[in-house]
Formats: C-alpha cells, structure tokens, sequence
C-alpha cells in the first residue's frame, strides 16, 4: 500500500456524546502510515458536522466510530445528512462495539463496511483503500 499513486483522502469521526477515542486515533494512525491523508474530526460531533467536513476536505471515504451503542441511530444519520449535502457517494465505514444483529441493519442503512474490536489493522485500512477506489472510479465514470 505505500507505493500507491494515489494519495486518498479520509475523515474519521466520532459521532454522538461517545468520549472514547483512542481506537479512532489509532485508525487514523493505521492510515496515515498506510499512505492515506487521514482528518480527525474529533470526539462529539454531530451528524451535520461530520458530514460538512467530508463535503469540504473533499474526501473520498469516512470512518465511523461508536463505543456508546448509539451507532443504529447516529451512522445512518451521517449517511443522510452527506445525501443531503449532495454527497451521498461517499461510502462510510463503521467500526466500534457493534453487536453483531446490529451488523444488517447497519449496512441496509448504507454503512459499507462494519469492524469490531480485534479486527487486524490492515483488514479495516484494506477496505478503506477499496472503498475510496470505488469511490474514485465512480466519480471518474470508469
């Protein structure tokens, strides 16, 4: 991964009144050493304000973090405040303490891909890098 062409750029975020950032900070970590721009937003932010910062920094990926077991409600609210931004191409990905019969719902939401604690590093920052080629090819109509 760090002989890519292609720098993509990434926003993490932190949904909700969950004040636990640290597997945040470590996946923003995973992907600046993979090569990636990775753009924190911080810890509390609302569903308009993680989608502003996607829209604006121009990324082609945003990842989710839930510790609180508010993610049914607070992911698929960031899926639709970027649709209303005119952004709803932008694939999010999730990851936090997930239930697994939360996984379904979560993805019928529009969540591309879901992790959960002990997911290997290089797993989630694949899927970041496959997520954001997507993305690309689907702005360039190729």
């Amino acid at each position: 991964m760090a002989g890519r062409s292609r720098k993509y750029r990434v926003l993490i975020g932190k949904p909700g009144l969950d004040g636990h950032d640290r597997g945040a900070k470590i996946l923003a970590r995973a992907l600046r050493d993979a090569g990636f721009e990775a753009v924190y937003t911080g810890i509390r932010r609302t569903a308009d304000e993680i989608a502003a910062a996607a829209v604006q920094e121009d990324v082609s990926a945003v990842g989710l973090s839930s510790l609180s077991g508010a993610h049914l409600r607070l992911f698929p609210a960031v899926v639709e405040a970027l649709k209303q931004r005119g952004a709803g191409d932008i694939p999010v990905l999730g990851g936090g303490v997930i239930p697994d019969e939360d996984l379904a719902a979560l993805k019928q939401a529009g969540i591309v891909e879901v992790y959960t604690p002990g997911t290997p590093l290089a797993q989630v920052v694949e899927a970041f890098e496959n997520a954001c080629d997507r993305h690309q090819k689907g702005r360039s109509g190729k």
